[in-house]
């Protein structure tokens, strides 16, 4: 991240997104006020907010007003933050740490952290119906997209193959296939839905950016696991080498670190490919391809 003006727009972007979501979520003081305090604790004050700058950066390609960004950036990290509350219960990943704070069935109980994570994600749905977000086709198109990227045929079903993965030696197709949809479908669907915020895209022109988030999102995740598998614990927040503990399929237990990184590498110039077409329009979505793939927390 060593641009300047790009760290000032990301900064931004995460300040704005920070302060909406301490909007629509609902006050702590308001009944039932433990589930309100922490739907707020699980969803502000951390993370990268990747997936709010893809939306972001996605709708500059279209010309979107920030205010419908907000919304279907607010939806989508919703979504995220209820999947890593039940991610990290003792029934999935059994996680004590998240984003250097005790997770959320830690800091409060497992029936709150499950019922949080219900609450926020019918909340993000709810955003995205409730709010004016252009023609009601098009907002119909952005809820039916979220819905079909978080559950069975995306995030929830990736997460149950990853479950059931445990243990057994899956090859690279089976690997990226149960990453395309754990962890790629909700990056994909935040992409699409920054572009579905402004002017009409043409098929090609949408097509285009679908390549690209699709490429994002293993790139996402293969970079995740080099660094689960490379940084300390204090680094990520988190419990470090956790999925190569439990015998989790990973990137790097797979190919090996050299080739993991290498493959990182071979999908940001995919990613950034894909968005040729789009000249300079395409600039924050290039540098966030940059920084998914050299982030290093």
């Amino acid at each position: 991240m060593s641009d300047p003006a790009f760290a000032e727009w990301m900064g931004a972007v995460q300040q704005r997104v920070e302060r909406a979501l301490g909007r629509f979520l609902p006050a702590s003081e308001n009944m039932p006020p433990r589930l309100h305090a922490a739907m707020r604790y699980a969803t502000l004050g951390g993370g990268k907010r990747v997936r709010p700058l893809l939306a972001f950066a996605a709708g500059e390609l279209t010309h979107a007003p920030a205010d419908r960004l907000e919304v279907a950036a607010c939806a989508v990290e919703m979504i995220h933050a209820y999947s890593l509350v039940h991610d990290d219960l003792p029934c999935m990943d059994d996680d004590v740490l998240r984003r250097g704070r005790p997770t959320c069935h830690v800091e409060y109980d497992e029936a709150t952290a499950l019922l949080v994570g219900d609450s926020l994600q019918t909340l993000a749905f709810e955003l995205l119906a409730r709010e004016p977000l252009g023609e009601p086709a098009r907002q119909l198109e952005m809820v039916t997209l979220l819905a079909q990227a978080s559950g069975s045929h995306g995030m929830a079903g990736g997460q149950a193959i990853d479950l059931a993965a445990v243990g057994k030696a899956l090859n690279q197709p089976e690997l990226e296939l149960m990453h395309a949809l754990k962890t790629g479908a909700l990056i994909r669907a935040a992409t699409l839905l920054g572009a579905l915020c402004g002017e009409p895209m043409p098929a090609p022109a949408r097509e285009a950016l679908d390549r690209f988030a699709k490429r994002a999102g293993l790139l996402f995740q293969v970079v995740d696991d080099i660094l689960d598998c490379t940084a300390n614990t204090a680094t990520l927040g988190k419990t470090a080498g956790k999925d190569e503990a439990a015998d989790k399929p990973t990137y790097v237990s797979l190919l090996g670190l050299d080739e993991a990184r290498r493959y990182a590498e071979e999908l940001r110039a995919e990613a950034l490919g894909a968005l040729a077409p789009f000249g300079g329009r395409a600039q924050r979505l290039t540098e966030l391809a940059d920084f998914i793939c050299h982030r290093h927390f």
